[in-house]
């Protein structure tokens, strides 16, 4: 079953505008618009007008806030890549995703973030018979390390974090951190703003380029500046979205998407590829 997007219109609305530190009135002066109707536009009325008036003041692209919206942004249907796994799991009101990557010659094996449970992941190991060399985690949002014991236990592989955030028992890398895993090569990223040390981590080797980005971007929207908007957005452009366009993001929620889909079609970005 296909996994929907993250975020609709209103959390899109609502990210960038506490992200930009700006009120519901300071929103309608500044976009003409009733403060009655920005208040039923973030209750999820669809006056598109007054969506589309809200979105550059916000930043963001009002054709491709209008697509979501509209619901007539569908998540991308990718071709599966051998040696790329995608695992959903529920935690509490949400689902988070966690990724297996390997080189299917040697079966040397990579994990990034549990999840809430790592179950599914450890079956995937053991039907592949893989040997997973590492456990790289994107950050330490609980959502994201909730089985990070129970994965370290089973597979005895050594686990790496952003030195910004730390965890217990695993080793603190920087940006700019190479792993060589079989015949992929993983490159860490700084990728900060929605956590202190958020990573985001671009694997060669494959069949395509993929990039585990956690919570930096989802498809069709972003994680938000939970401790820096700017730098958020910043470091989306700068370090995810000037990866080749046919790379496979891998976000910590929601479906896969490619960097080309984001450049043209996320509303927080878009507007520079217009």
């Amino acid at each position: 079953m296909a996994i929907p997007l993250e975020d609709n219109f209103t959390d899109i609305i609502g990210k960038a505008q506490s992200g930009l530190g700006i009120s519901d009135s300071q929103l309608a002066k500044k976009s003409a618009v009733s403060i009655q109707q920005i208040r039923k536009i973030r209750g999820g009325d669809l006056d598109q007008d007054a969506i589309c008036a809200v979105a550059p003041v916000l930043g963001l692209d009002p054709e491709s806030l209008l697509e979501v919206a509209l619901s007539k942004r569908k998540p991308e249907t990718l071709p599966s890549i051998d040696g790329l796994a995608q695992f959903t799991t529920p935690y509490h009101d949400v689902t988070v995703n966690a990724y297996l990557a390997w080189d299917r010659a040697s079966k040397e094996a990579v994990a990034f973030d549990t999840g809430a449970d790592c179950a599914e992941m450890l079956e995937r190991i053991e039907k592949e018979k893989l040997t997973v060399k590492l456990i790289l985690l994107t950050h330490a949002h609980d959502d994201h390390v909730a089985d990070l014991r129970r994965l370290r236990k089973k597979t005895g592989a050594p686990v790496y974090i952003s030195e910004r955030e730390g965890g217990e028992g695993a080793d603190l890398i920087n940006e700019g951190r190479k792993f060589d895993v079989g015949k992929l090569d993983v490159e860490s990223r700084l990728t900060w703003g929605h956590s202190r040390g958020g990573m985001t981590y671009v694997v060669r080797g494959l069949l395509r380029p993929v990039a585990i980005v956690g919570d930096s971007l989802f498809a069709g929207s972003m994680g938000g500046g939970v401790v820096s908007y700017d730098d958020a957005l910043r470091n989306n452009l700068e370090k995810i979205l000037t990866l080749p366009d046919e790379t496979i993001l891998c976000p910590g929620h929601g479906p896969l998407t490619t960097v080309g889909e984001e450049k043209h079609h996320n509303p927080f970005f878009a507007e520079r590829w217009r």
